[in-house]
Order: C-alpha cells, then structure tokens, then sequence
C-alpha cells in the first residue's frame, strides 16, 4: 500500500513457518534493496505482526491552558519515560502527537522579485544551521574545545538568515518570508468526545503478561498524576484486560460451582462422609498434576487451560468413584479393607486402564490439528489428556490406600442412607425392568445408533459454523475513509460531524476516542480517520453491541 511519503509491504507467512527466521530472512532482502531507493528516504523499518502488538491500554491526557504542542511534549517526556520501563512492554505510542519543528513560510511573489528559489533556502538551511567542531585551546596544563554556537535556534535567528549576498546586498529569510514555531505535523488530530488531546499506549511484548503490565501500568500512573501540574488531566480510554480478567474470573467461578456440584453428586449417591472425601481428595491433586503439565510445556493459565480444568473436574473422579465402588462392596461383604484395598484394585485395573486410553484417544487428536483451531485447541487437549491420566494414576494408587485407611464397615446406617435407600432401592428395580424389556429387543439398538447418525449429519448442517462466538465487549471502531486529494480541513470537519451525529444517537455510549489522519498503519493518509466507541456495560443498557453497529 503506497501513499504519500510512505509504503508499506506485508508478507504473510504460513502458520508452520518460524517467524524469527522469517523476520530474518526479510531484513537480509530489505537491506540488500537499500541501495536501490533515493539517497533521501529513511531507512526502511521490518517488523513483525504480531498478533500481541495491538494496545492494551489507551490513556489520554489534555489540559484547559496548554495547547497540543505542550501537552505532547508532556506525554514524551514524563508518560513515555516512566511508562516504556515496564516489564513486558515493547513500545509507548503518543497518539495525536505534535512534535515541536521550526516552520518556514515562504512568499512566491516576493521569492520571485529577489529571484530566489526554494532550492536556495535549502542551501542555506544546509550552509547555516550547522554545527562543527572549531578545534582546541591547548595550555600547559589544560586544554579547552572550542565550541562554536552557530546553530539556528528562535524564529528571529531563522528570521535573520542569509539566504544570498551579491554586490553588497544581503537578502535574508524575513525578506521572502517569516518563521514560526510549530508542529511537525499538523494534519493529525486525536479527540475524546470532540476535544482534542493526546494519548497513551502501551504495546506488550509477544507472550508477555498483559495482566501484569497493566496492574504495573495503574501503579505507575497514580505516581506519576502526583507530580503533575494541576492543569494536565488524564483518563483511561480503554482496558482491553477487562475482558481477560472478567474471563479468567468467570472460569474461576465456574470452576468452584463445578468442584461443589461433584462433591454433592457424590455425597447424595454415595450418603457416607467417609466415601465421599475419597474421591474429593483426588480433584485437587489432579489440578495440581495438570499445573506441572502446563509449566513443563510452556502453556499459561489462559480460558483454553481453564476451560479443561473445568471438564476434568468431572473427570477425574470417574476413575476414583469405580475403585471405590469396588472396594466398599468388599469391605460390606466382610472383607478386611486392606484385603479389600488390594483385591478391588486388582480387579478394577484393566476397566480403568481401558476407560482412560478412551478418554484420552478422544482428546490427544486436538493436538495434530492444523491452522488457527489447531493452535488454539492444542493446550486445551494436552491438559485435557494429561489430567486424565492423572487422574488414573492417583485412583490406582492414592484411592485404594485411602480406602484401607479410611472406609469401614457399618452395621447401622446414618439416618440420611436409611431415608433415600427405598429410592435407590426403586431405581434399580426400575433399571433392571427396563433393561430386561430392551434386551429382548436388542436389535433395537442398531437402529438407534443409525438413526443417531442420521440426526447428527443433518443438524450439523443446519448449525452455523464460526470459529468463536461474537462477544459484546462494548467497543466498536468505525474505519472512515474519504475521497482522494480531500484536505485534512475536510476530513476533520467530517469526523467532527460524525462526531456529533453519534453522540446524539447512540445514549448507551461512554466514550468517543477519534483520530484524524492517524500517520500509522499500511492505510494511513489525509483521507484516512477511526473511532473507538466505548459503550457502557451490556448490564446497563438495552441493546447489545450488533444492535448498536
């Protein structure tokens, strides 16, 4: 994509390929094309991708009394330097940032009546504004560097360069024109709800800990807002964290609700204290087992690793709940329960040996699966398999040894067992009924299986296919582009009444960020203008996000 004063070339690369290879490889092409291009472009920048160098956090500062210039120089100097040191952060970018320049303003009709050319305030740009050494001061004992000021400074200074002298008459700069003090660019603009400021962010490191850096973030600012002058204010924009924290925090939930359901289930079937701890035990052990899985392969406690902690919570009692079954059966028919112990197991290790390479074959296929879903799943599937056979590991050896330790027979049962026994009691003679009844039909059950298929192909079809949900996350960013040759007057006063159109239209939002003209990305020019909408929460508004857009 080619615009004025830049181009942009983007190569994508296949999911298998090594991206720091890759990078290299590009470097090497670029720098052997360097010679090819003007002797007055700048270097040309290759840098990757990644899908982690999008902000994280946005925060803008603005002031009543300063303008632009000021408060950019502000964010570079104090937000910039303090923020850019935080562990696992890349870049500080200064959005709608004014960079302090010296502006010549020239006058064509008075340029040609001294018959002066642009060319010729170049050259003496070149010839004037320029600093060299001018040698040295050398004693006996001491030894000085001459240093000579001869750079242009103030306006008055470019004011008064000479741009040619000819027959004793000087022509200097105020004579075709005058200098100002300005901006570098001033075909940018970033606005919050119509008032122009700058703003803050941060771009994390590929793989670092976006939660960190943030919490790092907050610190920081709250130091920094301390020693500010009491007109510069700042705000948050956005927090993309948000939404990983409120994720991980519902997983957390989801998980304890899960843990107590299992513990319930148990105890209601099992109506004993002493059965229903046994395979409790096993529950966190096995997500103690999955954590070592996670940090030997190198994975992090993301939705996908909490997403299988969650499923396993069911699972990994499955194996714990049949040895135990086993066990206390013998322990009721007399048996001692170490003798119990170890001839329960004993039977029982086949079926759970059998159970979990089922499981297991279910799940370790995820980790071969190629493209995105393939990079995305592979974490879930290894801690999905790994805490399976856990699982079995400690229901072959730590439950059996519970068991003799801590099961023993009954005579009495508690009242809780005597009131829910005829329940039981019904639901195997119901069972057993109904499987007498289905057995002398068991063709049946071909039939079932084919009509299972059946149905299985036919509402797969009929479901969409993504490759997640859409989630509302109150944002939305709405890309403007112009027409070509628009000037940035035109463009700004567009986005200003987009600006105003919006917020009268759309109550349910919190905050407007607007660029014009970003001067970044492979689409940037005059032309060119976002905004970021930040919507209340979904629970305190009518319309979801879709609706909204």
């Amino acid at each position: 994509v080619s615009r004025e004063g830049r181009s942009t070339i983007t190569v994508e690369f296949d999911l298998n390929i090594d991206m720091e290879a890759a990078a290299n490889d590009v470097r090497d092409r670029v720098s052997r094309a360097i010679r090819l291009l003007p002797p007055d472009v700048d270097n040309p920048v290759v840098s990757k991708a990644d899908a982690d160098a999008s902000p994280i956090v946005f925060l803008n500062v603005q002031s009543d009394t300063r303008n632009i210039l000021e408060v950019s120089d502000i964010a570079n100097t104090v937000f910039r330097e303090r923020l850019q040191t935080i562990p696992g952060v890349s870049e500080v970018r200064i959005w709608g940032e004014k960079r302090y320049a010296m502006r010549l303003w020239m006058d064509p009709i008075k340029m040609a009546s001294y018959g002066i050319t642009s060319g010729d305030v170049t050259d003496a740009l070149s010839r004037e504004n320029i600093e060299l050494p001018s040698g040295r001061l050398e004693g006996y004992y001491t030894e000085l560097t001459v240093r000579t000021l001869s750079r242009l400074e103030t306006p008055e200074e470019f004011n008064r360069m000479v741009i040619r002298e000819s027959n004793g008459t000087v022509v200097r700069f105020q004579d075709i024109g005058y200098a100002e003090l300005g901006a570098q660019n001033m075909r940018t603009v970033l606005k919050r709800d119509g008032i122009a400021m700058v703003g803050v962010v941060l771009i994390p490191q590929p793989g670092a800990n976006n939660i960190q850096i943030t919490d790092e973030f907050y610190r920081r600012v709250a130091e920094i807002e301390q020693d500010l002058p009491a007109d510069i204010s700042t705000g948050i924009g956005f927090d993309t964290t948000e939404f990983i924290r409120d994720s991980i925090r519902e997983v957390q939930q989801t998980i304890i609700i899960a843990f107590i359901l299992v513990v319930m289930v148990i105890f209601f079937f099992l109506r004993d204290w002493r059965t229903t701890i046994i395979p409790v035990i096993v529950i966190p052990i096995a997500i103690i087992g999955s954590f070592f899985i996670m940090f030997a392969a190198g994975f992090s406690i993301n939705v996908l690793t909490l997403l299988g902690l969650v499923l396993a919570i069911g699972l990994v009692v499955d194996d714990s709940i049949v040895v135990l079954e086993n066990i206390y059966k013998k322990i009721e028919q007399g048996q001692k329960p170490v003798e119990s112990a170890l001839k329960g197991v004993d039977e029982i290790f086949f079926a759970v040996i059998a159970t979990t390479t089922a499981v297991v074959a279910v799940f370790m296929p995820i980790i071969f699966l190629e493209g995105l879903t393939g990079r995305l799943f592979r974490e879930f599937g290894i801690v999905m398999a790994g805490v399976v056979i856990i699982s079995s590991f400690v229901a072959l050896t730590l439950s059996p040894m519970l068991c003799s330790r801590i099961l023993k027979r009954r005579k009495t049962k508690n009242r809780f067992y005597q009131i829910t026994e005829p329940f039981f009691e019904s639901l195997n003679e119901a069972y057993k009924r109904l499987l007498t009844r289905f057995m002398k039909f068991r063709w049946a059950g071909f039939v079932i299986i084919l009509i299972s298929g059946a149905g299985l192909l036919f509402f797969w079809s009929l479901l969409p296919g993504e490759l997640a949900p859409l989630e509302d996350r109150s944002r939305l960013r709405v890309s403007v582009s112009g027409p070509e040759g628009v000037t940035f007057e035109y463009m700004d006063h567009h986005m200003d009444r987009m600006i105003q159109r919006v917020q009268e239209e759309i109550p349910e939002m919190e905050a407007l960020i607007s660029v014009t003209s970003p001067g970044f990305g492979a689409a940037s020019s005059v032309n060119s203008g976002f905004m970021n909408m930040i919507l209340v929460d979904p629970s305190e508004r009518g319309r979801s996000q879709m609706e909204i857009a």
